[in-house]
């Protein structure tokens, strides 16, 4: 179980209000998919590596002067995996879509990047922001659409709604995925760019899908991922991206932690989803104070 959450179907959410899923607002599900990983894999561990590392974190936010156990945080388990991606990512989205139609947050933890494909497909977002190394805009890697390379293109070409993605972090793609980026619909940001970057007034009004490859963090920082990439963001940039983006979210992953660290991308991953709930949870009340 997540730090800080309950268990599915169990308790109230911070407005004290009953709900088929026990009053939950947000949603912690698992998704150990470990089927495309191109260098180092253990993808598969990444959920049960992110909940044992976030267990030290505490309760209290001084920030924003909550809680995580009163932000009602259910914590679904696992949605084992099997190496039939296409029949497993339909049932991952229909469990995230569940989450959705109960009022919740689905926050995903896991797992290959593909996993975000179901999410933004359950979702249904207007805009994705993706933490990213990696543009993963390739059509196909190794013959297959639906490897971690390709996830941001399913996005863009397969899901309806979406009409924009914005890759902060990115340093490293094909030419032809450079080319793909080059579209109307894609705003890549370097991350020597993303501390003095910002979003504006783009997300106003729009309904937003947040995706956290860990790889978007400089490997100085989160060693435990598969394809590594140097000259990455600071863990504080990242930190800030979500704080920024996490009121207009609703839908949030952590993806490509795996096994091969001491728990450095784990606990970072622990303390997004944290900091997303945090701030998520923290503009909903100031939304209704001033409604």
């Amino acid at each position: 179980m997540f730090p800080g959450a309950t268990a599915e179907r169990e308790g109230t959410d911070v407005r004290g209000q009953e709900a088929d899923r026990g009053g939950a607002n947000f949603v912690v599900v698992g998704a150990p998919l470990d089927a495309t990983t191109t260098f180092q894999p253990g993808t598969r561990f990444g959920p049960r590596r992110i909940r044992t590392f976030a267990e030290t974190f505490d309760d209290y936010d001084r920030r924003t002067d909550q809680y995580f156990s009163d932000l009602g945080v259910a914590d679904h388990g696992d949605v084992r995996a099997w190496d039939d991606i296409e029949a497993y990512l339909e049932w991952l989205e229909g469990t995230l879509r569940d989450v959705v139609w109960e009022d919740a947050i689905p926050l995903t933890l896991g797992g290959e990047h593909t996993v975000t494909l179901a999410g933004a497909r359950a979702v249904e977002p207007e805009v994705v922001v993706s933490l990213d190394a990696h543009l993963d805009l390739r059509d196909a890697y190794d013959g297959n659409p639906l490897s971690h390379a390709a996830v941001m293109r399913r996005i863009l070409d397969d899901v309806d709604s979406v009409e924009e993605l914005i890759v902060l972090g990115a340093r490293t793609g094909s030419e032809a995925e450079w080319e793909r980026a080059a579209d109307d619909d894609v705003t890549v940001v370097a991350p020597e760019d993303v501390g003095d970057w910002s979003f504006g007034d783009r997300l106003e009004g729009r309904d937003v899908y947040c995706s956290v490859d860990i790889d978007a963090a400089d490997p100085a920082y989160a060693p435990g991922t598969g394809t590594m990439e140097p000259f990455g963001l600071e863990p504080r940039e990242m930190r800030d991206i979500v704080r920024e983006v996490a009121p207009h979210t609703s839908g949030f992953d952590v993806v490509e932690v795996n096994d091969r660290d001491d728990g450095q991308a784990a606990s970072l991953a622990g303390k997004l989803v944290r900091e997303f709930v945090f701030s998520n949870a923290a503009a909903t009340v100031d939304a209704s104070r001033s409604a």
